[in-house]
């Protein structure tokens, strides 16, 4: 399961996608989330996924990696589902047995919050994959630049965003080894109930903490070192510019919002909304 978890992963590939400026990318994403949950019919999941489509396809990297992503978190989407889908009143009853109840509105809210959930995973595991730690760190900290103003630290705050998806395939592989580790030395992970379970992972937890201090302080010792002082009067070997590529972009951003919102205003129409 801990090699199914791809977050913070970086794919240095020479694509269109990963050219972009990481600032349209970062907004890009956002306005993707948003996109994604104002979609509430067929043609409009349908765009979605084919616009998704293109975007992987443009960024040279495998779908099986993409589709890898939602792997992790597939029990919390099939939790999601199976909530909606049975705590959703309605008229048409389709299923029910004692107490629970299955309604054709249950059913749509089921698969409209998976189908959702799904794509934001895999929409949001693009901007890690195309977009290199520092160049990350770069963007968060010019898109928040406005705020400084008023007290906002934008150069700390895009920096702790970045260490904290940088360092998740790190503290993962580091899990993996002790995993392995404890099991050589006789430990189970895998019998028992989910109690006896999870008082199993104790010994992990504590070589893990330990580690993953430790890794804190050799980071902080080495930015120290370099003489790192906080964004002020920082400069950036790679100044961030926009190019043709991004205004593309941009346009196609805007077809795609625009598909979704017809066919939102479509669907309601036909709803009698």
């Amino acid at each position: 399961m801990l090699k199914d978890i791809t977050l913070g992963q970086y794919f240095p590939l020479n694509s269109p996608i990963h050219k972009l400026d990481p600032r349209f990318k970062i907004m890009f994403t956002l306005a993707f989330i948003v996109l994604v949950f104002f979609a509430d019919s067929v043609p409009a999941y349908l765009g979605i996924g084919v616009f998704l489509g293109f975007v992987i396809k443009l960024s040279k990297i495998k779908a099986r990696i993409v589709l890898k992503s939602a792997k992790p978190l597939m029990f919390i989407i099939i939790f999601t589902a199976i909530i909606n889908l049975f705590l959703t009143g309605g008229d048409n009853v389709v299923f029910q047995w004692k107490f629970l109840k299955i309604t054709e509105t249950g059913i749509v809210n089921a698969v409209n919050m998976a189908l959702r959930l799904l794509f934001l995973v895999m929409g949001s595991s693009l901007l890690t994959y195309t977009t290199s730690p520092i160049m990350l760190t770069d963007g968060i900290e010019r898109l928040l630049s406005p705020f400084a103003g008023i007290g906002l630290p934008a150069h700390e705050l895009a920096m702790m965003m970045t260490i904290a998806l940088r360092f998740i395939p790190t503290l993962l592989e580091e899990t993996e080894k002790i995993i392995m580790a404890q099991k050589a030395r006789g430990a189970d992970f895998e019998s028992g109930n989910i109690f006896k379970r999870a008082k199993a992972l104790i010994p992990v937890l504590v070589p893990l903490f330990i580690s993953s201090f430790r890794r804190a302080d050799e980071l902080a010792t080495a930015m120290e070192c370099r003489c790192y002082r906080g964004g002020k009067n920082r400069t950036s070997l790679k100044q961030l510019k926009i190019n043709g590529n991004d205004w593309i972009a941009l346009s196609a951003m805007l077809v795609f919002a625009a598909w979704i919102v017809v066919c939102d205003v479509f669907n309601l129409n036909i709803m009698g909304y």
